[in-house]
């Protein structure tokens, strides 16, 4: 694993579609990115070119013609290319992430492998090599660290088709040679050519390694390995290893030979050379020195390339004798005995080539396709129905926890364990994580916070800071929160946005016009300190005419206030209803105003209507409290005398 933490790639969203968490790997040509595909909520493997090749015009359209064509090659041992883009001077492939380690990392470890281990990594390259040059294609740069193996046992080929594009343009230009010096055929030395026959000279290099824990030719000065490449046959690994089976060495010696036209025709000849190698070794054979060596085996067939060197052609003699037998109209009675001694040995010949023939085909099955089948996909359903679904196609179904997701909806298919499309062994079992729908968060209580306190709480309870408004308020200082909306408390889906009501600042009630008594005691509720002055004038004794600071200007909390309090005339103060000699006017009779302080200003309205008085409703700020805080006049008053209420 790669810990470098300064990459700018790193944290970024590329393409809009792909978080890059870390980088895996650092290489010559790309740097490899753990990522995760947000839009379909998988992670994968970003190959991102280094910035010289992106800025290359060229090399991006070949690239890109290239990525389209590794991702039709479907095969179980192939790494697969999900996608390919550009992103700014990024060029990158996405591909299928394959937890593990490289086949150069187990070399490292432990140096030369087993005979057996070695051939059960090499029959699935060459699976993997041989679909490839079905399709048409090559990959230029066969070595150990193109091959994955994964935690659970798979052997993946990684970067098919890199070096094409790599090597397309730079090659005829620089005279560079693209590819690995120590796994390069003679052939991509001296005229930069290459087909599937190159693949399988650095196959059979890399099975040299692998049996011996070292490169056929190793030399500080690249040129020297070149010529190496171009004029020397490859040697047996048994030269270096005593002990390593004499059909491993002919299958090396027969991949790595140094004329094209001796080497198996494609990976798939060889692929059968390795399963019929495979078969004849015995379970426990090792690799260490005085290791005994096994019998020879039989001639391992190449059917498109002709026999490598140490492999012996067909039977002349057999081939002759089955001619004449079937084409000799001489072959009468007298000549029966001798077609009879011939045709024994061909029948046991024949029926031992399909049994061959057979097992090769059948264990090459095993070793590619056979054991495997696609995870299917499954996302979006029913999380009953994705379980049917999947138990009917043999697959081991469990039930994982339940995971909160913003679009799919509770008790579907969030995601699969292994991923949809992902080749298995049959006998996988499938984990189906189903949604438990949004998260659903309460609405935290930010009231009397500054507006960036209130941010960070609504942020990390999971719920989006939304717009902010300003308003007057005379309890809540300036700039702290009065409310949010929705409220403290409600419920929303994650991420949802809440808007925020902050204080423009303190503001002076408007005690104007109550009962002196009642405004002081507002006041003080409010914390002002609260200071009284006596004045005659002409309105009702007891009674606010004046406050300083105004109504509705801006103070600060506990600052001290003064209100003016009438005092009444000089001549004495007479209700509107009384005569001059202090009685009642004919017809206004005083009745009791009901006392309705502290209740519900509607219901306050409601009864004192009902009660034959009028009503006027204020606020003594800008936001009403919604219950009566005052009211004046207070005790008796004729019906239809004007009742005014504070809130």
């Amino acid at each position: 694993m790669d810990t470098t933490v300064a990459d700018p790639l790193v944290g970024r969203l590329l393409d809009g579609r792909y978080r890059v968490e870390s980088r895996i790997a650092r290489g010559g040509m790309a740097a490899v990115y753990l990522a995760m595909d947000i839009r379909l909520d998988r992670t994968v493997a970003l190959k991102v070119m280094h910035r010289s090749l992106a800025e290359d015009p060229d090399f991006v359209r070949r690239f890109i013609g290239e990525a389209k064509s590794v991702a039709s090659l479907s095969h179980p041992n192939v790494v697969h290319v999900f996608d390919q883009g550009t992103d700014g001077d990024h060029v990158y492939l996405s591909m299928e992430y394959v937890p593990g380690r490289t086949l150069r990392d187990v070399l490292r470890e432990r140096g030369r492998l087993p005979a057996r281990e070695a051939l059960e990594i090499m029959i699935p390259v060459l699976a993997a090599l041989g679909a490839a040059h079905q399709a048409g294609m090559v990959h230029r740069d066969v070595k150990p660290e193109n091959v994955l193996l994964s935690d659970d046992g798979r052997v993946k080929v990684v970067d098919f088709g890199l070096a094409r594009a790599i090597g397309a343009g730079h090659q005829t230009r620089t005279g560079i040679m693209i590819g690995t010096i120590a796994y390069m055929s003679p052939e991509q030395v001296t005229a930069g050519t290459t087909d599937q026959r190159s693949d399988v000279y650095a196959a059979g290099v890399m099975l040299f390694e692998l049996l011996t824990g070292q490169q056929p030719y190793q030399s500080e000065n690249p040129m020297s390995v070149a010529y190496r490449h171009v004029h020397d046959q490859v040697p047996a690994p048994s030269t270096l290893v005593p002990g390593v089976p004499r059909e491993l060495d002919a299958l090396v010696r027969a991949a790595a030979a140094r004329e094209a036209a001796h080497r198996p025709a494609d990976a798939t000849a060889l692929l059968v050379a390795a399963v019929d190698a495979h078969r004849a070794l015995p379970p426990d054979l090792g690799t260490g020195p005085g290791a005994p060596a096994a019998p020879p085996p039989p001639a391992a067939p190449f059917p498109a390339g002709g026999p490598g060197p140490g492999v012996p052609p067909a039977n002349p003699t057999l081939v002759q004798s089955r001619t004449e037998m079937l084409t000799s109209p001489a072959a009468g009675p007298a000549a029966a005995p001798a077609a009879r001694r011939r045709i024994g040995p061909i029948v046991a010949i024949s029926a031992l080539a399909v049994l061959m023939i057979a097992a090769i085909v059948g264990t090459g099955y095993w070793f590619s396709e056979g054991r495997y089948v696609k995870v299917p996909d499954l996302l979006g359903m029913n999380v009953e129905v994705a379980r049917s679904r999947a138990a009917q196609q043999g697959f081991d179904v469990k039930i994982g926890t339940p995971v909160h997701d913003r679009k799919v909806g509770e008790g579907r298919v969030l995601r699969t364990d292994p991923v949809a499309g992902r080749e298995v062994t049959r006998d996988q079992t499938i984990t189906l994580i189903p949604s438990a729908g949004p998260l659903k968060i309460t609405v935290p209580n930010v009231v009397n916070l500054s507006e960036a306190d209130a941010r960070a709480k609504i942020s990390e309870a999971g719920l989006t800071p939304g717009s902010v408004t300003r308003v007057p308020n005379d309890t809540v200082q300036r700039g702290l929160v009065i409310k949010t909306s929705p409220q403290v408390g409600s419920k929303l889906t994650e991420g949802a946005k809440v808007t925020i009501t902050l204080s423009a600042g303190l503001v002076m009630p408007d005690v104007g016009g109550m009962q002196c008594d009642q405004a002081q005691g507002v006041l003080q509720q409010k914390g002002f300190q609260v200071a009284v002055v006596q004045q005659t004038d002409q309105a009702a004794p007891n009674t606010v005419i004046a406050q300083n600071p105004a109504a509705r200007a801006e103070v600060t909390a506990n600052q001290a206030v003064q209100i003016t309090c009438s005092k009444g005339p000089d001549g004495g103060f007479r209700w509107p209803w009384e005569r001059n000699d202090g009685n009642v006017q004919p017809g206004k009779a005083p009745v009791p105003i009901p006392d309705v302080r502290f209740k519900n200003v509607r219901d306050a309205v409601t009864e004192l209507r009902g009660a034959g008085f009028k009503v006027k409703v204020r606020k003594i700020a800008f936001a009403g409290t919604g219950t009566v805080v005052a009211e004046n006049p207070l005790g008796q008053a004729p019906a239809g005398t004007r009742v005014t209420l504070w809130h």
